[in-house]
């Protein structure tokens, strides 16, 4: 097997390329064939990763956190190309959904030689000039985007607990946000919600923000998106909806609404869309699934 493993040095979190040498290390003592791909920045990587796929690769394998998993994604979605996940970013929302945050770089790279796989969803997001990508965890819009946009100007601290400093201070100036939502739902029907809302999520996976369960019931196997409405409310009842959010038991509360959708179109002016934490593009945007678009590695059993 001819493996292209890409590292991202640009990443927030830090290069992690020791996770990168010790998978690398590993893989090859299973006779692995792996080349380390390392950009100077997104776009560099991505073109990178292109010219080896083009050249001929057997599998991606990625040593990062979601923002260089879903650089990757966009390279292997659709493609029948397997892609490997060596977990080391911030984050990691991605991995966990698919069962292999916990995994070190032995283990990740022990799976991987296995050529155990499966197929997953994907999200694909289009935007207004019709330009489309994909994701793998978690679309964020309204408050969350607001907080992703603090969280990710913010040196310290590192790891998650900086979404939890965000999201306190975000409350500061928390409003209503006015929506148009367009919701194709499971059984084809559609559904229209307008008015102000506090955000307006969509998830592929289950958590984003270093783990926070925000679509709990997620399977990113099942051919739907899980969409997660939050209308307005006091600053005090929110802030005591955050337990509740952290727990995953948010469905409940009055304010939250939850949908299964096959797609779902998110308009609110002035509001910008991150996926997979990284900004995607402003609202209008369109987002549907595309059932079985990624192979990937699994660990076996």
């Amino acid at each position: 097997m001819k493996v292209a493993l890409l590292v991202n040095p640009a990443a927030r979190a830090g290069a992690h390329t020791g996770a990168a040498t010790s998978a690398a290390e590993r893989l090859r003592a299973h006779g692995v064939q792996t080349s380390i791909l390392s950009g100077g920045s997104a776009a560099e990587s991505s073109a990178l990763l292109r010219t080896a796929i083009g050249v001929g690769v057997d599998a991606v394998v990625v040593a990062g956190g979601d923002g260089t998993v879903n650089l990757a994604i966009q390279e292997v979605a659709g493609t029948g190309i397997p892609l490997g996940i060596v977990p080391s970013g911030t984050g990691n929302d991605f991995a966990a959904t698919l069962g292999l945050r916990e995994l070190d770089a032995t283990a990740a790279a022990d799976a991987i030689a296995a050529g155990v796989t499966r197929a997953i969803d994907l999200a694909r997001v289009t935007r207004e000039d019709g330009s489309t990508r994909y994701f793998g965890s978690v679309l964020a819009s309204g408050f969350d985007s607001k907080v992703n946009d603090r969280a990710n100007a913010m040196r310290w601290p590192r790891g998650g607990s900086r979404y939890n400093i965000a999201i306190l201070v975000e409350f500061l100036t928390l409003a209503g946000i006015p929506y148009e939502v367009e919701l194709e739902l499971a059984d084809g029907t559609r559904e229209h919600v307008g008015g102000d809302l506090v955000m307006a999520t969509v998830g592929n996976g289950r958590t984003y923000g270093g783990g926070i369960p925000i679509c709990p019931d997620a399977d990113p196997a099942d051919g739907l998106l899980d969409v997660v409405l939050v209308r307005p409310a006091g600053r005090l009842r929110l802030l005591r909806l955050l337990p509740r959010v952290y727990k995953g038991t948010h469905a409940g509360v009055s304010e939250v609404a939850m949908r299964r959708v096959r797609s779902v179109r998110l308009s609110s002016p002035g509001v910008t869309a991150y996926a997979d934490g990284d900004p995607i593009g402003a609202l209008p945007v369109t987002v549907d699934v595309a059932p079985g678009a990624l192979t990937i590695f699994t660990p076996a059993g």
